[in-house]
């Protein structure tokens, strides 16, 4: 039991989320760095630099320069094991990110210097709020010229409605920027080292008041600084790590991720104040990571992670216990046990197999295709962790081959890919057309890419004027629900569980239609049955 403790009390896991191009994936390279998970480290867009980013291990990844699905990683830092989840930031992917929020403990979210808070974080850190989750701001690209630190703060305070404490201060900004004042630990970080691929060396000062300063960043900049630590003094709180805790209160770091600067500032503070592995609410109780019986949930599945191989990977987070290689668990919603002889964990970009990993850990377990996202196992107990809902997609298309010999591929295909979450899949009752919902359209083109480039499938589209696809709850025998689906038959389709869904074209559809059958409720989500 001990050793469980000690396990749990070593762990942290957390997801960084911003809007696309803040530098997510930039500072979760630089983050791999500090923790020596590898040497160099890659830029996602630079002429510069040419090796690619770690976690961006698509290939439509790489040629567009943004992630389109979400990347596991860890490494050992000061004794701690730390798992990185790095997560899409265009707003065509959000449902990923969601639901990866639903595997963390903490989230970091970055902030461009010069365009402040956008609209995507905005949406993320509400979902964060929703779920109290700690959060720390990384206010990232200070070697750019950008808003001014105090502007920035009270942009992340008013949009984001947090309490921010700020934990460090940049001296200077864009060409002026000389380095970073630690709050944090009261030292000055000054920036010396030109190379911005490796971890540079740093000067510090240990006291605020030393004439050194005045002689290292000049007099002007010294007392500009010793003012602005005043002003923090007065105006923002003191950090406390309860309120943090509870999400009631925001660090804030400023660096530059691609210039590794105040990048370890932010690692140091994290593994001090972060939470370690959480307990989680299920259908019957609260799972708490030192139980030793194993749980665990699946929040996300990824097919060909390895073009070699073709394989499928399900993504569990580890709640409670600990999970060993060769043993038999089992799966609650298909009631059937299952054992995994190489279940994966995942360091930098390298997979090895593990013999046991504990809460807090991402283990990838190989799936033909027994997994859903959102499936709970345990080592025998029936219960489900809720919070991994489906939403109503926002775009809707018909899918049509177009190469009739490769019928087979494409419909294998779209089944895995439907399995990963990428996108919905919804068939006619009427005629077996098959409909793809997305939540955004940059996912179909994701999903020809990766018909073609993965299963050796082409498909096109057609356009399709649906608002909402709407789950369907109501008494099936009823004359109620006969005559509705009698009117309505040319938009019903089942989902890819086989759960009845009404495909509505407009709002006063719904409007009309919850009139006139009160008794049939629609949902918007698919998550209801389960609750």
């Amino acid at each position: 039991m001990s050793d469980l403790l000690k396990e749990i009390g070593k762990r942290k896991t957390f997801g960084i989320i911003a809007h696309p191009d803040a530098g997510k994936t930039t500072l979760t390279e630089k983050l791999l760095l500090f923790g020596g998970a590898i040497q160099e480290a890659g830029a996602v867009k630079s002429n510069k630099i040419k090796k690619g980013a770690t976690s961006d291990f698509m290939e439509i990844e790489r040629q567009r320069g943004i992630s389109v699905a979400t990347s596991v990683l860890a490494f050992e830092y000061k004794g701690h094991k730390i798992n990185i989840l790095d997560t899409p930031g265009h707003k065509d992917f959000a449902e990923d990110t969601y639901r990866t929020l639903t595997a963390v403990d903490s989230v970091i979210v970055v902030v461009d210097v010069a365009k402040g808070v956008e609209e995507q974080t905005e949406k993320l850190v509400q979902v964060c709020r929703m779920r109290n989750i700690p959060m720390i701001v990384f206010i990232n690209k200070l070697d750019r010229e950008g808003k001014d630190a105090f502007d920035l703060l009270d942009e992340v305070e008013q949009k984001l409605g947090l309490t921010v404490v700020p934990l460090s201060l940049p001296i200077g900004m864009g060409n002026e920027f000389q380095g970073i004042y630690n709050i944090w630990e009261h030292n000055i970080q000054l920036f010396v080292e030109e190379k911005k691929q490796r971890v540079g060396s740093a000067v510090k000062f240990e006291d605020i008041s030393d004439t050194k300063i005045d002689e290292a960043i000049g007099a002007k900049a010294a007392a500009t600084l010793r003012e602005e630590l005043e002003l923090i003094q007065e105006v923002y709180p003191e950090f406390n790590r309860d309120d943090y805790m509870a999400g009631n209160l925001q660090p804030v770091f400023f660096g530059s991720a691609l210039n590794n600067f105040g990048v370890r500032e932010l690692l140091d503070a994290f593994i001090e104040i972060a939470p370690n592995p959480q307990p989680k609410e299920s259908d019957t109780r609260l799972v708490r990571p030192e139980e030793k019986d194993f749980t665990g949930f699946i929040f996300k599945i990824h097919a060909n992670m390895d073009p070699k191989h073709r394989d499928r990977l399900a993504f569990v987070k580890i709640v409670s216990g600990t999970f060993k290689r060769n043993e038999n668990y089992l799966l609650v919603r298909e009631n059937k046990k299952m054992k995994f002889s190489s279940p994966n964990a995942f360091f930098a970009d390298k997979k090895e197999v593990v013999d046991e990993s504990f809460p807090g850990d991402i283990v990838g377990l190989h799936d033909t295709g027994n997994f859903r996202i959102g499936d709970t196992l345990t080592a025998g107990e029936k219960m489900s962790f809720r919070g991994i809902p489906n939403f109503s997609p926002e775009h809707f298309r018909y899918i049509n081959n177009d190469d009739p010999l490769k019928a087979k591929q494409l419909a294998k295909g779209i089944d895995q890919l439907m399995d990963e979450g990428v996108a919905q899949l919804f068939t006619l009752e009427m005629n077996n057309r098959k409909i793809i919902g997305t939540v955004g359209a940059l996912q179909y083109e994701v999903i020809q890419y990766r018909l073609e480039h993965e299963y050796g499938a082409k498909c096109t589209y057609e356009p399709l004027s649906i608002h909402k696809a709407c789950w369907i709850e109501a008494d099936e025998k009823s004359d109620e629900y006969k005559e509705f689906v009698r009117l309505k038959q040319r938009f019903m389709a089942r989902d890819k569980y086989g759960q009845m869904v009404f495909l509505a074209d407009s709002p006063f559809t719904i409007q009309m239609t919850q009139e006139k059958f009160p008794n049939i409720k629609l949902h918007f989500i698919s998550e209801f049955k389960q609750d």
